[in-house]
């Protein structure tokens, strides 16, 4: 349970790339044509940070996603509020965030959920997750056209306020 309260939090709190694509395109931070291929980096900095942060997992533990998930809050204010540099950088951060709910989370779970009911857990913690996803991407669009600076604050509040979940998770573990 302590685990899907994180999870959630760090749902919550993540910005969707169809807002981010959005935001782009409205401030024109980012020239039309390069929006997917920031899309693209994103997402090599997913794949390549997945193997970093799982060989970091497996040698220091489940703390190493604190790490991770840090770095991924640091992309609100990188992708929102920053000029094409910026956003570069936030989408990098972003794909570290991608790449940890993807896999550390996964992890974190796998370890506490017995074989036997690995299936309802992971089902019950991603319909949860995916709630808080949901709340927190309509938070963050009906929040957009009145403040970009509060859309940051909720992401980057609702992301830090999972780590000292996760931690008290794990030293729970």
């Amino acid at each position: 349970m302590i685990y899907l309260g994180a999870g959630a939090l760090i749902a919550a709190g993540f910005a969707d790339f169809a807002l981010i694509g959005f935001h782009f395109q409205k401030t024109n931070t980012v020239p039309p044509n390069l929006i997917p291929i920031f899309y693209a980096l994103a997402m090599a900095a997913s794949a390549s940070s997945s193997v970093l942060f799982g060989r970091l997992f497996d040698k220091f533990g489940s703390n190493i996603a604190l790490v991770a998930f840090f770095l991924a809050a640091a992309a609100a204010p990188f992708v929102f509020l920053g000029s094409l540099p910026f956003a570069l950088v936030g989408m990098i951060l972003w794909g570290i965030g991608m790449s940890a709910q993807g896999s550390l989370l996964q992890a974190m779970l796998t370890s506490i959920i017995p074989a036997q009911k690995r299936s309802t857990g992971f089902g019950l913690f991603d319909t949860g997750y995916g709630i808080a996803w949901f709340m927190g991407s309509a938070a963050m669009g009906l929040l957009y056209g009145k403040s970009i600076l509060a859309v940051v604050l909720l992401s980057v509040v609702l992301q830090l306020t999972a780590l000292p979940v996760l931690f008290i998770a794990n030293k729970a573990r």
